[in-house]
Parts: structure tokens; C-alpha cells; sequence
């Protein structure tokens, strides 16, 4: 059966000279992996729509479970991206989440319009690492299904203050008042400013999710809460993650 679709490169695994092993998020199935078996003439022709990063119209041969490209046509190559070694690994990380987060099989066109965005954000310029890093990773963890619940005080319902904690591994705020209810949690205090952009984050049309600003250092500490509530909802680290943090410039 012959299918077409939407969908990025976010992940080449070469496993000879002319077979690759291609993850796609696309717009129709989610993740899936296709395998690219072309001759080099035939390779040649299609390679760029092909390459990590590669926003491309595929035509895909679907047989006993399996996805094989039969032919792809490059709509939008990154190439600032792949030239940043910053951006590439940041990039990098986010495929490694779109790996983990979004199913296969399934209808995923929020999640490539939410990648191609901060994608395009990311080689452009416009905002910084630190912005497009805490917004991916937050609205990507809600739309998953791990939204935190950041509507007010999970015991007194305080919805707004200075004294407002975020709890990490449970997703939600609590007032200085009411910590005592939740002794054993990690919490990490956060300002009105932070709580008005996870909320943005987490709540806003997906039209206008980037539009709010930040001071730089806001965004930096911003980044770092949501990092933080990745790595305690999945419980897991990631090796992109890792090496984009080593090769990171100077905040």
C-alpha cells in the first residue's frame, strides 16, 4: 500500500551505504521508522529531502508493518540549524523527546506544527535558546498528557504572590503557607513573572504561544524549571541533553 504524508526527518541511522534507517515524525502517523533503500543514482535525486532535518512531502510504501520510501520532496531544509553545532544539538534533543512523547500510529500534526515552529524560531534567530527550550519542552510534556496544574495553590487555591512553589514531580504549585502538606517534595520557588509564561506556555492558542517576552536571565531560570520537570516526569535522562549542555555558549 502507497501512502503520502507530511513529516521531518528527526533521527538517520546509516546502515550500510545505500540503506538508512529514517525516524519521521509525520503529520499523519506520528514517529515512524521507514527505511530508505534507493540506488546511489537514485538517492542523488532525493537526498536533500531526505536529510536530518529535511521538512518533506513523502511518498511511503507501507507492507507487513513496515514503511519504505519510495520517493520524497523537500519543502524546508534547516540548514542554519545544521550549521550551529548549539542549535543542531538542541535540535537533537528535542527529536529525542518527540522519540519518547509522540505515538506512533496516531494523528501528530500539533506536534510537527509545534517542532517546525521552534525550529524555524531556532534558525532565525528571533529568540533565544533559552526561550525556545523552555517553551518546547513545556507545551510538548502537556500535550503528552503531562500537563502540570498551575491554576493556584493545589491545597488553598492562592493563585497568585511571591510565595508560590512549584513542585517538579507532581506538576503542581503550592503557597509558602501550605508547604507543609507536601514536606517530602522537591519545590522550587518561582516568581509571578515565570508562573504568567508557564502558563502561557501550557494554556495559549498555539498561534500565539510565542508571544510573551522575558528578560534573559528570567528565561535561563525558566529553562531550568522546565528541564527539571521533564526529567522528573519521565525519569529519565537524555544523552542529547547531556551534550547540548556541554556545548552550550555561555548564558
Amino acid at each position: 500500500m502507497q501512502i503520502m504524508t507530511e513529516g521531518i526527518i528527526i533521527r538517520d541511522k546509516t546502515l550500510s551505504n545505500d540503506n538508512h534507517m529514517l525516524s519521521i515524525l509525520t503529520k499523519d502517523f506520528g514517529v515512524i521508522t521507514a527505511f530508505e533503500r534507493q540506488s546511489r543514482q537514485m538517492k542523488n535525486r532525493i537526498n536533500s529531502a531526505l536529510e536530518l532535518f529535511s521538512y518533506s512531502t513523502f511518498v511511503l510504501f507501507y507492507n507487513k508493518e513496515r514503511y519504505t520510501v519510495d520517493k520524497a520532496d523537500s519543502n524546508k531544509i534547516f540548514f542554519g540549524i545544521r550549521e550551529d553545532i548549539e542549535k543542531l544539538s538542541l535540535a537533537s534533543y528535542f527529536s529525542e523527546l518527540l522519540l519518547e512523547l509522540a505515538a506512533e500510529g496516531e494523528e501528530a500534526s500539533s506536534y510537527l506544527k509545534l517542532f517546525l515552529n521552534c525550529l524555524a524560531m531556532l534558525e532565525s534567530g528571533k529568540r533565544s535558546i533559552s526561550f525556545i527550550k523552555a517553551l518546547f519542552e513545556l507545551r510538548l510534556v502537556s500535550m503528552a498528557g503531562y500537563m502540570p496544574d498551575l491554576l493556584g495553590c493545589q491545597v488553598c487555591g492562592q493563585s497568585e504572590g511571591r510565595d508560590l512553589f512549584f513542585l517538579p514531580n507532581t506538576g503542581v504549585i503550592v503557597c509558602q503557607n501550605c508547604l507543609s502538606t507536601y514536606e517530602q517534595e522537591v519545590k522550587i520557588q518561582i516568581s509571578p513573572g515565570e508562573l504568567a509564561a508557564m502558563r502561557h506556555i501550557i494554556y495559549s492558542d498555539i498561534n500565539l504561544l510565542f508571544r510573551f517576552t522575558m528578560p534573559e536571565p528570567a528565561l535561563v531560570r525558566l529553562s531550568q524549571i522546565t528541564e527539571n520537570y521533564i526529567l522528573c516526569q519521565l525519569g529519565k535522562t537524555f544523552t542529547s541533553l547531556t551534550f547540548f549542555h556541554s556545548v552550550q555558549l555561555p548564558q
